[in-house]
């Protein structure tokens, strides 16, 4: 595990689909480089791939960072395609992740540094129970169609419209190879949820 400067927040990210496409959303965990908390956030996506949710959750951590002044970051992801992809050690061949994946690099751009990391799902526990929270929002969201193509045809890892990632639910404040049909995430379980503690600010 790297060692990081003082300076720098960690943001441990997971997004999720149940059904892949289906309902989905993202976490994000956000501590500084001594395991203080930061901040929690979480977003229902509606009916979306784990890829989509996955790039969400990096879009999101991304806002954040730059909303608050942050201008080391480093990432931890259990999905090692996004991880690569950041990297630039996978190329990108969906045109719906290509839009996510560009995206997120212009933010990467506008921080000063940010590095990624891939590490276990059991190492990404927090940010995974709270996908899972915000895919219990998306399943209890009316029936709506697949994100898709303006020609109408259903594609659900097309990206979010030109309006970018929404505004994020904040529960707690304080020669590569195209690997894009990985399956990248197991699918993920529908826990009971816990109470989520109200929003405070560092």
């Amino acid at each position: 595990m790297p060692v990081l400067p003082p300076d720098a927040v960690v943001a441990y990210i997971d997004g999720g689909s149940r059904g892949n496409p289906g309902p989905a959303g993202f976490g994000v965990h956000v501590e500084t480089a001594d395991g203080t908390l930061v901040a929690e956030l979480r977003e229902a996506l509606g009916v979306a791939t784990n890829n989509v949710a996955e790039y969400s959750g990096l879009i999101g951590a991304l806002t954040w960072a730059l909303e608050h002044g942050r201008r080391r970051l480093h990432v931890r992801s259990d999905s090692l395609l996004l991880v690569k992809q950041m990297r630039g050690e996978y190329r990108v061949k969906n045109p719906g992740l290509q839009a996510l994946h560009r995206r997120a690099n212009e933010l990467v751009a506008r921080v000063d540094r940010v590095t990624f990391e891939h590490v276990p799902r059991s190492q990404n526990q927090e940010a995974d129970h709270l996908a899972n929270l915000a895919m219990d929002e998306a399943a209890s969201q009316p029936p709506a169609p697949a994100r898709g193509r303006p020609d109408g045809e259903n594609h659900a890892d097309a990206a979010p419209g030109p309006r970018g990632p929404s505004p994020v639910r904040a529960t707690r404040q304080s020669g590569l190879p195209f690997d894009d049909d990985l399956p990248d995430n197991a699918p993920h379980s529908t826990p009971s949820p816990p109470t989520i503690r109200r929003s405070r600010r560092s």
